[in-house]
């Protein structure tokens, strides 16, 4: 957690960050030796799937098979780094604002007098007006004790206690009635991308339930939800 004049940054570790940029390369070039060290032994293998692929691997000369190999496993790592840094949310706390960012995305503004709780459900930040509008809910492996310290020290209302409305959250199974057109189709098909673990899908499905005013949050896979009143878009924090 960075301190600056005016506002306080909660980002990733710069340690899990050093961790992650050279750690998953070097995996992936150590996967990479692996497979093409026990290519021939498992080319041999009548019962083993892909056989063609190990074959083929097995039969490439030295150096060149190590070399590809090693190459294989970098690409591979540092395609993973790019996804892993991307996806990592970092939340910058000003006197008057509060702003999320990834890399792989836009940035998220939300203004502290549209504010009156701010805190950790599970592994999501949520930034949650008076009205129970959700302003903004991100998926965040940031720590709750750094994000409070951050919050408090602006001034939000950082509650310790969670959701105030976590009471009007109902547990969503298909054709549930109550729900808006569409909610339905919505949430079956954002039910299939948690299942796949695709955050990506799953963030999209969640807002298009927020512009049909339902508010959604999970638990193990388990869907939840609750209606509530989306602001005017000029009154919508930018």
């Amino acid at each position: 957690m960075a301190h600056g004049d005016a506002e306080t940054v909660v980002a990733v570790p710069a340690g899990e960050r050093a961790l992650i940029a050279w750690g998953f390369p070097i995996a992936g070039m150590a996967l990479g030796w692996l497979l093409k060290a026990a290519a021939g032994w498992i080319a041999g293998l009548s019962w083993a799937p892909l056989q063609g692929p190990f074959k083929l691997i097995a039969q490439i000369p030295e150096p060149w098979a190590t070399i590809g190999a090693l190459a294989l496993g970098l690409v591979a790592g540092l395609l993973l780094v790019l996804t892993a840094i991307g996806e990592r949310l970092t939340v910058t706390v000003r006197d008057d604002a509060a702003v999320l960012t990834r890399v792989d995305g836009p940035s998220h503004t939300v203004a502290r007098e549209r504010l009156a709780a701010v805190f950790v459900d599970g592994k999501q930040l949520v930034l949650q007006g008076a009205d129970g509008w959700e302003h903004a809910r991100e998926s965040s492996d940031l720590r709750p004790a750094e994000l409070r310290a951050a919050f408090t020290a602006h001034g939000y209302p950082w509650r310790d206690d969670g959701d105030p409305h976590r009471d009007l959250f109902r547990l969503w199974v298909p054709d549930l009635p109550g729900l808006p057109d569409g909610a339905n189709a919505l949430l079956a098909a954002r039910a299939k991308a948690l299942s796949k673990r695709e955050e990506v899908e799953s963030a999209v499905l969640r807002e298009e339930l927020r512009r049909l005013g339902v508010l959604v949050r999970e638990e193990q896979r388990r869907q939840y939800w609750r209606l509530a009143t989306p602001p005017a878009p000029g009154d919508r924090a930018v």
